[in-house]
């Protein structure tokens, strides 16, 4: 599914990733975490294609992504932050998404689960930031893609629709998706993930299981197991 090797980048002085490699075959939930500043957000913007890598290969569907744009079509992504037109409605919005992916949709399905019938004719300007959230959802998941990438999906979700995002993730999981989910929500990680990917100073420092990762830690529950992973590195 995800294939990456020897990923380097810098942004002028600052080496973000360095000799990055990432092998995923395909098939469940990964959750990708690490410190502020270690680079998973530029790793999965140059899945996306949105950073250029300084070095290294990416493959996306057994195919390499460079000078390949039609490998996107196979991604749904959901952004941190949902920077819509403010003048635009929500059904406006919809549409124009529909029609820029031209895939086929399944929106009614999830305007109904996550409760926004009512908030098709407003204005998204007009929106709470937890309603805007669920019209980010909506975008992600209406179409039917094998690659998932959710950046921080819990962002402003009242408990009913964080459970609602659960169950949809699970749904997707069971057809055989791939899904990428980066959060700093530890308890979400521990109940939604099959395998966690830790980034630190720009390489993946552990990949596996949270059972690995608490024995390899020596630790009895999993916040632990992360707090001591950043103990290690700094007594190293």
């Amino acid at each position: 599914m995800i294939r990456i090797e020897n990923l380097h980048k810098k942004f002028g002085k600052n080496q973000v990733l360095s000799d990055l490699g990432l092998d995923i075959k395909g098939g469940g939930i990964f959750a990708v975490l690490g410190p502020n500043g270690s680079g998973k957000t530029t790793l999965i913007k140059s899945i996306l294609g949105m950073v250029v890598p300084n070095k290294g290969s990416i493959s996306v569907l057994d195919k390499s992504i460079k000078k390949n744009w039609k490998y996107r079509q196979e991604i749904d992504y959901l952004p941190q932050i949902a920077n819509f037109p403010g003048n635009l409605k929500v059904k406006e919005l919809i549409r124009m998404i529909k029609d820029l992916r031209q895939k086929e949709s399944k929106e009614d399905e999830l305007i109904k689960t996550f409760g926004l019938e009512t908030f098709l004719d407003k204005k998204l300007g007009t929106l709470s930031g937890g309603t805007k959230q669920k019209v980010n959802l909506v975008l992600t998941f209406m179409f039917d893609s094998p690659l998932i990438i959710l950046d921080e999906p819990t962002t402003g979700l009242d408990p009913a629709s964080l459970i609602k995002l659960k169950e949809l993730i699970l749904q997707e999981k069971g057809k055989g998706k791939t899904i990428l989910i980066t959060t700093h929500i530890m308890q979400f990680v521990e109940e939604m993930a099959d395998e966690i990917v830790y980034l630190l100073e720009g390489d993946i420092y552990f990949k596996g299981s949270i059972q690995q990762l608490m024995a390899n830690t020596q630790q009895t529950d999993f916040e632990h197991a992360i707090a001591a992973i950043s103990i290690q590195t700094t007594d190293a």
